[in-house]
């Protein structure tokens, strides 16, 4: 039982900061992947 929790301690920081640092990049992916379905609207009202 010791051993278990002494892993989870030393592994569970990580896993927070990771599972932390993904959330936010989430919403920056969704952003970034709805400008770049865009593009080809933009360009075709641009030739227009």
């Amino acid at each position: 039982m010791h051993d278990w929790l002494s892993f989870i301690s030393d592994v569970g920081f990580p896993i927070v900061v990771t599972l932390y640092l993904l959330h936010r990049i989430e919403g920056k992916l969704d952003d970034l992947n709805h400008s770049i379905q865009m593009i080809p609207v933009y360009l075709t009202q641009k030739e227009n």
